[in-house]
């Protein structure tokens, strides 16, 4: 299988199901972000403080691949004639958001409460994650976006939403692992 087909090359490309749109369709946009989401956990999960978290964030890498998938399906032909679903992958479902709440859950067991909105850094982990988290956040509202104007799975923009969370709970747990420092945010100060 060659890697350039050269069929985009006009500026379009195509859906599961063949369905031609152009590269910047808001579809195109909210399953790319999940990509570059995608590819920003993979940094994240490189980061040696994430090692304890390497499962949890392979997992999340999987169920991303296939939120993609199921946002680049035409959902006009996400149904074969044969009555079929097209994709043959397993689907986000809710028990994909609650293993994110239960992760959530068990970070936070560890953690002081929050008091403050906190600047993010301090460690290239708890950045990268924080970078993780607002890439989630523009999928999420892509994702949105897309589901004004056509179907889209309300397990995906669930689980968006909770692994928008999830990642700025890991991001607290990773500070606390490594001993950082959380800068709190106040008003005008510049930091604490």
């Amino acid at each position: 299988m060659k890697i350039y087909t050269k069929t985009g090359d006009g500026g379009t490309t195509a859906l599961f199901g063949g369905t031609r749109v152009p590269k910047h369709h808001i579809r195109i946009q909210s399953y790319g972000t999940l990509d570059e989401l995608n590819s920003w956990i993979g940094m994240l999960r490189d980061q040696e403080a994430c090692q304890p978290h390497t499962e949890t964030l392979l997992r999340i890498q999987d169920r991303l691949f296939t939120a993609g998938a199921m946002l680049a399906t035409d959902p006009e032909k996400a149904t074969l004639k044969s009555g079929k679903q097209r994709l043959q992958i397993p689907e986000i479902e809710a028990g994909d958001i609650a293993s994110l709440e239960t992760a959530i859950d068990q970070l936070e067991e560890n953690l002081a409460p929050m008091t403050h909105f906190v600047l993010p850094g301090g460690h290239p982990a708890v950045s990268t994650c924080h970078i993780a988290r607002t890439v989630c956040r523009r999928g999420e509202r892509m994702t949105t976006l897309l589901a004004e104007q056509s179907p889209v799975p309300d397990t995906v923009l669930a689980y968006l939403n909770r692994l928008s969370d999830y990642l700025f709970v890991l991001s607290r747990s990773l500070a606390a692992a490594t001993g950082t420092v959380e800068k709190k945010w106040i008003p005008g100060s510049g930091s604490e």
